[in-house]
């Protein structure tokens, strides 16, 4: 190493606090070694000193700042939070973020002591406020990498880590009503990878971790590990710590753990940090639970007053379809009794003008007919007429008798010589047909 690098080393160390050589040299490394920009990354990003931090101690331990949150409600014993502002870039890498908001009910209760810090960026003060976005798909990216490099480095028995962003793994601890575990890898640190191997790796802390917690990882040789060491201020490596959902862009950090700890010392600041953090937890799963409840509630009412008012539709539309049947059929009613009446009064004038056309009915004598009509109900009916009248005029006669039956429904009949007297015949008279002196007929309907 030369001494110009040894030199930026320790003036980055002496401006940042930064104790730990090795990350000192990668956070240089990535800013290709511009001092400058290396110290901007990390002073720009906090508003109090870097000797806040928590290192490898229980969150009860912290010394509360000024500016405190508390409800009226107790805060659970020994557990103390302290919130962070996540990163712009990470936290908008998640569409998931809206849900933030719910998480300050869901996640905040029996009080929560308030530690706000800005937000960091790779950025200096002569560039944008704001880091670049992440998208999701190279977070997820990221967190695949990651998972891949440690499996062939250390195989494939460690904790779960879940394969997206830290956002995502943040959304899916709070659906999970889990904590989540962070886990930041330091590849060339001297303590990594005994750490990873005797400790991150081994059965019992894995299963404990898989079981309770869910696990993100990631290198802050990445983009968003980078970011991540810069917002939990990762000074020593290997570096873990556990995590909840707060509010808006924040996140609640319980415990970290900065340098190598044995499996033992794991599973017992875990253990603790769970069992501070499981009122809180049960309380949100309780929570949800009610609302879950209270939604299947409300859905169910809903679906009742939805089938209720359909049912009520159902009958109003039959009724309006019974009253619409009844009103067709009282005007089809109407109607035909309308035609009736029409018909009545044509057959009664019809028979009065058939009548009138017969004349007067002549007094007996040799050119005079005796004609005798049996009608379809039985009744005979007999007239005398001049034997010049025509077979249109038995044809008026049998109209005006009443029967009301038109010409085409009937015909007159003889029977002995059955004899048909149909239209063909109506203009010849009753001597021409031989129906004179006297005539018996009957009137046959037709089918």
């Amino acid at each position: 190493m030369s001494s110009t690098t040894s030199d930026k080393i320790a003036q980055f160390q002496a401006i940042t606090g930064l104790q730990d050589a090795d990350l000192c040299t990668e956070i240089l490394s990535a800013h290709n070694w511009d001092l400058q920009q290396a110290i901007s990354t990390i002073t720009s990003t906090s508003h109090s000193d870097h000797s806040d931090t928590v290192t490898g101690t229980s969150a009860e331990q912290f010394e509360t700042p000024s500016g405190l949150i508390a409800t009226d409600g107790a805060v659970p014993p020994g557990l103390a939070w302290k919130l962070i502002t996540l990163p712009f870039s990470i936290a908008s890498a998640s569409l998931g973020l809206v849900a933030g908001a719910a998480g300050l009910g869901l996640w905040l209760v029996g009080g929560v002591l308030s530690y706000s810090f800005s937000m960091i960026g790779l950025t200096n003060s002569n560039r944008s406020s704001s880091a670049p976005l992440v998208s999701v798909s190279n977070a997820m990216t990221e967190a695949m990498d990651f998972v891949s490099e440690f499996e062939r480095e250390y195989g494939d028995r460690h904790p779960r880590f879940v394969l997206e962003g830290f956002m995502d793994a943040l959304q899916r601890s709070r659906r999970e009503f889990k904590l989540l575990f962070v886990y930041l890898h330091s590849p060339d640190h001297q303590d990594t990878p005994r750490f990873c191997e005797e400790s991150l790796c081994s059965e019992v802390l894995s299963e404990f971790v898989n079981e309770n917690f869910v696990a993100w990882g990631a290198s802050i040789r990445s983009s968003e590990g980078f970011k991540m060491s810069n917002s939990l201020k990762a000074s020593r490596f290997p570096f873990c710590a556990v995590v909840m959902a707060a509010t808006n862009q924040r996140i609640a950090l319980l415990q970290q753990v900065e340098g190598p700890k044995s499996p033992e010392e794991m599973l017992t600041m875990l253990q603790r940090v769970l069992e501070e953090s499981a009122p809180v937890l049960v309380t949100a799963r309780l929570d949800a639970e009610e609302r879950r409840n209270s939604m299947r509630l409300r859905e169910e009412q809903d679906a009742a007053y939805q089938a209720a008012l359909e049912a009520d539709q159902v009958k109003e539309r039959q009724r309006k379809e019974e009253e619409e049947r009844l009103e067709k059929e009282a005007d089809e009613a109407e109607r035909k009794q309308k035609e009736e009446e029409e018909a009545r009064e044509r057959a009664i004038k019809l028979r009065e003008e058939k009548s009138l056309s017969l004349g007067p009915e002549p007094e007996k004598g040799p050119d005079v007919t005796q004609v005798l009509v049996r009608l379809p109900n039985g009744e005979r009916k007999g007239r005398r007429f001049h034997c010049t009248s025509t077979i249109q005029s038995l044809y008026d006669f049998v109209d005006s008798s009443g029967c009301c039956l038109e010409l085409e429904s009937y015909t007159l009949v003889t029977n002995f010589p059955r004899v048909l007297y149909g239209q063909d015949k109506l203009s010849s008279t009753l001597k021409e047909v031989g129906l004179h002196p006297q005539a018996s007929l009957f009137v046959e309907t037709k089918s």
